[in-house]
């Protein structure tokens, strides 16, 4: 039987909302290994004046725990 755990993330991207997801997959990939899935729960945006500026995601990323 595979142990699945949950992390929550909040990734930031100058870019787009895509690269910010991304950027939250690869950064937990760096320390996590055997993730799964990423679930987007909610996107934000950083304004300056009318101007985006940053995009966020806030990110459940599941991976399977090592038995």
């Amino acid at each position: 039987m595979a142990v699945v755990k949950v992390i929550e993330l909040i990734a930031e991207s100058t870019e787009s909302w895509e690269a910010a997801v991304q950027d939250g997959v690869t950064e937990a990939a760096k320390t996590v290994k055997n993730l799964q899935t990423v679930y987007v729960k909610d996107l934000q945006a950083v304004l300056e004046g009318s101007k985006i500026v940053k995009y966020r995601a806030n990110v459940k990323i599941s991976f399977i725990v090592n038995e």
